[in-house]
């Protein structure tokens, strides 16, 4: 991400609703049928889907497509990459990145600790 973009802030309850509806779909979806599988479990009206999927492309969080007069959407990046991009800007926005860091180590499990020293270990090679 260069310094003129804008890191992603957290979802929303209902942005991450959908999200989660792009990102476990193979193809893109149209408003439609994001709708149709949020208003199974929520009481929700199309313009209100219609709106949080523009909201979501405006934040480049989406990409979409003309369908004839529909727009198909599907998420920009994986959520594993949007994570880290929260987690970076979380980071960005402590005040003592150190801190914020060796607070953060002091909460993740052994398996998560060992998944860190690995990733580390990657990193190391690949400059070393």
């Amino acid at each position: 991400m260069t310094s003129e973009e804008k890191a992603p802030r957290p979802l929303g309850d209902l942005e991450r609703v959908v999200m989660e509806q792009l990102w476990a779909a193979p193809d893109a979806l149209t408003v439609r049928a994001v709708y149709e599988q949020v208003s199974t479990t929520r009481d929700l009206a199309y313009t209100t889907v219609m709106t949080v999927l523009d909201r979501l492309a405006k934040k480049k969080l989406t990409e979409r497509e003309r369908d004839g007069k529909a727009w198909r959407y599907r998420a920009a990046a994986p959520r594993e990459e949007l994570a880290a991009d929260l987690m970076r800007d979380a980071l960005d926005r402590a005040g003592d990145r150190r801190e914020a860091l060796v607070r953060f180590v002091d909460q993740v499990s052994d398996e998560e600790a060992a998944l860190l020293r690995e990733a580390l270990a990657r990193l190391e090679e690949r400059e070393g």
